[in-house]
C-alpha cells in the first residue's frame, strides 16, 4: 500500500532534484519529515541505485546515498519509506538531463569587468513583492539604511542594458536567497533556505530569466554564496539533523551565550598559531545571528558542496564568490572547490579574503608553494592588499617612501602570487566606505584609481554607483549608507542615473568616463592577456604599460597640480619613441618623440 506524499509526513528532500551526467555520479539526498529516520528506504528507477541509508541524531532526518549510473535517463524516480505497520511514503523525485555542457559553463577572467550590485538597493522592478506578509520583517522603508528597500530581482532584468553599455561583461548580485530574519535582512548573509529565493527579490524563474538575458546580452552572473555560516532563524535551527551540525550546538540550545569568532584569520597559515586561537576562529559565530556551520559533518560538507552544484547547473552561472572564505575548515573548502572545478573546468570561484597582507590573500590561490602543503584549488582570490595600497598611494603626498611609490611596490608584490591576473582588484564593496569617500571626494583621483583598477593585470570589479560617485562620507564605515539605493531605481525618484535625468554634470561625466574605460578594456588582450612593465615613480608620476604582440597600453598616472614635461628617454626599451598612439579619453592621435607634456593632473591612457 502506498501513500500520497502531499498526505504523509516528508516536508522537504534536498536537492530538490538532481542531473545525469556528472562526473562524480553520487547523490546524498536529505529527507526531512516527521519520523521519518524510523523508516527503511528504497530507490526505484532504471540506474539509480541506493547505496546506504543513514539515519541522524534527530529522528525526523534520513539520509540516502544513491548512485546514478552513466547509463541512466533523464525522469522520475520514486523514493520509498517503508515502516512495520505504516503504509509506504512514496515520494517522486526528478532526474533532470543536463542543459549545457560542462566545458559551456565558462567563468569570468581577466577579460571581464565585474559590475557588483546590492539588489535591495539597485532598482525596484515589481513592487508587488515588497512586503511578503508570511516572512518575518515585513516593512518597506527606504529612509531607514538598515530596512529593505524594495530592489529586487525584476529591477536587475530591467537594467541590464545599462550595465551593458556601461561596458561591464560580469555582475555580481549579493546573495539572492531568502534571508527570513526579523530585521536588518536586505544584505542576504543571513541565510534561512539554501534551495530557496527570497520571495522579497523575486522567484527561482525570475532569476533564472536574470541569468538567461545577461547571458545573451554577454553579461555573466557570479552568485554570491555563503559556506560558513546561516541565518539565525534558518529553518533547520528548530530541529537539527546531528548534534554537530553547527559549531557551539549545545550552547545554542541550553541558550547561553554565542561563542562569536576572533577572527584571527592567520590561524590557517600560522604555524606559531596556538589550538586555542584556531577553535576559536573556525568554530566560532560570525556573529551572534549567524551560526557557524560545521564542515566536518561529512553530511553537512556534502550538502554544501551539492548546493553549489545545484545553483551552477540551475541557474547557468558564470562564476561564485565565496563570502568569509577563510572562516569554514579550509580542507573542506578546498575539496569544495576542487569538486566544482572537476565538473566545470572553466568555471571561476573568488574567495573574499579580507587581509591586507599578501602573503596570506596569496595563501589561498591556487597553485600557491604553501609551506604546509596546502592547495586550496581557489582560482582567484579578492585583492584588499592592492585595494588598500592603490587608495594609500593616490590620498599620501608625493615623497621617498609614500604616494605613488606605494602603488609601485604593491604591484611588485605580483612574484608571490600564483597567478596575479586572476585576483580581483577592486575600489570600493559593500562592506567598504564609497571609493568616492575614500579619496575625500576628489574626482580626478577617482579616476585615477578606476584607471589603475581596469588596466592593472586583474580581474576588475566596479560597486554599483561608483560610476556616478555615490559617497557615504556624512558617516564613514556606515553600511547601510554604503549599500544606498541608486538614483532612479524607484518609481518618481527626482535623479535617475540610468536615464540621466537631473543627474548632475560633475556625475554625467564618471558616468562618461567609466563607460569609456570599460568599453575600450573590453577590446583590449593587451590588458586580458599581456604583459605588463611599470617604471618606478618620479616627481609625482607613475606609468604602467601592457602589451602583447604589436599591441601597447600606456597607462600616466600624474599627481602634479601644474603642468609637467615627462621625459620619455628611460622608456626606450617599451620601443615607443615615433610611434603613433591615441589618447583614449581625448581621442586625439599624436606621435611620441622624447618627451611628454602633462598639461594636468589625472590619467592618461594611450594606446597604439
Amino acid at each position: 500500500m502506498t501513500i500520497n506524499v502531499a498526505h504523509a509526513q516528508i516536508e522537504r528532500v534536498e536537492p530538490p532534484n538532481w542531473w545525469v551526467g556528472f562526473k562524480d555520479n553520487s547523490l546524498q539526498l536529505m529527507v526531512k519529515g516527521e519520523g521519518i529516520g524510523a523508516y527503511s528506504a528504497a530507490v526505484r528507477g532504471d540506474g539509480i541505485t541506493l547505496e546506504a541509508s543513514h539515519g541522524a541524531d534527530s529522528p525526523n532526518y534520513i539520509f540516502l546515498d544513491l548512485s546514478i549510473s552513466r547509463d541512466a535517463s533523464p525522469g522520475e524516480i520514486h523514493l520509498v519509506f517503508s515502516k512495520a505497520g505504516k503504509p509506504d511514503i512514496t515520494f517522486s523525485y526528478p532526474i533532470k538531463e543536463r542543459i549545457f555542457k560542462p566545458e559551456e559553463y565558462v567563468g569570468f577572467s581577466s577579460e571581464d569587468a565585474i559590475y557588483l550590485i546590492t539588489p535591495d538597493r539597485f532598482a525596484n522592478g515589481d513592487t508587488s513583492n515588497d512586503i511578503d506578509p508570511s516572512l518575518q520583517e515585513k516593512k518597506i522603508n527606504r529612509k531607514d539604511d538598515y530596512a529593505r528597500h524594495g530592489g529586487d530581482i525584476r529591477g536587475m532584468i530591467d537594467h541590464l542594458d545599462y550595465i551593458a553599455d556601461l561596458g561591464f561583461t560580469a555582475i555580481w548580485p549579493s546573495p539572492l536567497l531568502i534571508n527570513d530574519m526579523p530585521r536588518e535582512s536586505y544584505h542576504g548573509y543571513a541565510i534561512t533556505d539554501y534551495y530557496r529565493v527570497d520571495p522579497r527579490f523575486g522567484t527561482l524563474d525570475e532569476y533564472k530569466e536574470l541569468v538567461s538575458k545577461a547571458r545573451a546580452m554577454g553579461i555573466k552572473v557570479i552568485m554570491d554564496q555563503v559556506n560558513n555560516h546561516c541565518g539565525l532563524a534558518h529553518w533547520w535551527m528548530k530541529d537539527l539533523p546531528f548534534t554537530d551540525w553547527i559549531h557551539y550546538q549545545e550552547g545554542f540550545e541550553e541558550g547561553k551565550d554565542i561563542t562569536v569568532t576572533n577572527h584571527r584569520r592567520t590561524v590557517n597559515q600560522d604555524m606559531y598559531a596556538s589550538d586555542h586561537d584556531r577553535e576559536l576562529m573556525d568554530n566560532g559565530w560570525f556573529v551572534p545571528s549567524m551560526p557557524d556551520l560545521n564542515q566536518d559533518n561529512p553530511f553537512l560538507a556534502k550538502y554544501l558542496i551539492q548546493n553549489s552544484l545545484w545553483w551552477i547547473e540551475t541557474l547557468g552561472l558564470g562564476g561564485i564568490r565565496q563570502d568569509t572564505y577563510p572562516y569554514p575548515e579550509k580542507h573542506f573548502m578546498a575539496r569544495w572547490a576542487e569538486r566544482i572545478m572537476t565538473e566545470y573546468p572553466s568555471f571561476s570561484i573568488v574567495g573574499e579574503e579580507w587581509s591586507y597582507n599578501p602573503l596570506v590573500v596569496g595563501y589561498w590561490q591556487r597553485g600557491a608553494q604553501n609551506r604546509d602543503g596546502y592547495e586550496s584549488h581557489l582560482r582567484c582570490t579578492m585583492d584588499f592588499p592592492l585595494q588598500q595600497t592603490l587608495v594609500d598611494a593616490l590620498k599620501e603626498e608625493e615623497d621617498w617612501n609614500t604616494g605613488l611609490i606605494k602603488l609601485y611596490e604593491g604591484l611588485a608584490n605580483d612574484f608571490h602570487y600564483a597567478s596575479p591576473e586572476d585576483m580581483m582588484l577592486f575600489g570600493d564593496n559593500h562592506d567598504m566606505d564609497r571609493l568616492f569617500t575614500q579619496l575625500k571626494e576628489d574626482e580626478v583621483l577617482t579616476r585615477m584609481a578606476l584607471a589603475f583598477i581596469m588596466v592593472a593585470p586583474r580581474i576588475p570589479q566596479v560597486y554599483y554607483g561608483t560610476e556616478i560617485l555615490m559617497e557615504n562620507s556624512d558617516k564613514p564605515g556606515d553600511h547601510g549608507l554604503i549599500r544606498t539605493d541608486f538614483p532612479g531605481g524607484w518609481q518618481n525618484d527626482r535623479i535617475n542615473a540610468f536615464t540621466g535625468k537631473g543627474l548632475d554634470l560633475k556625475k554625467k561625466h564618471m558616468q562618461e568616463f567609466v563607460r569609456k574605460l570599460a568599453h575600450f578594456r573590453k577590446g583590449q588582450k593587451a590588458i586580458h592577456h599581456g604583459g605588463t612593465k611599470h617604471f618606478s615613480p618620479e616627481n609625482g608620476v607613475y606609468v604602467l604599460f601592457r602589451y602583447l604582440e604589436d599591441k601597447m597600453v600606456m597607462l600616466i598616472l600624474n599627481k602634479n597640480d601644474k603642468p609637467i614635461t615627462l621625459p620619455l628617454g628611460r622608456f626606450a626599451e617599451m620601443n615607443i619613441s615615433g610611434k603613433q598612439f591615441t589618447d583614449v579619453f581625448k581621442d586625439r592621435n599624436f606621435e611620441l618623440g622624447r618627451e611628454l607634456v602633462l598639461e594636468e593632473k589625472g590619467v592618461l591612457l594611450l594606446t597604439n
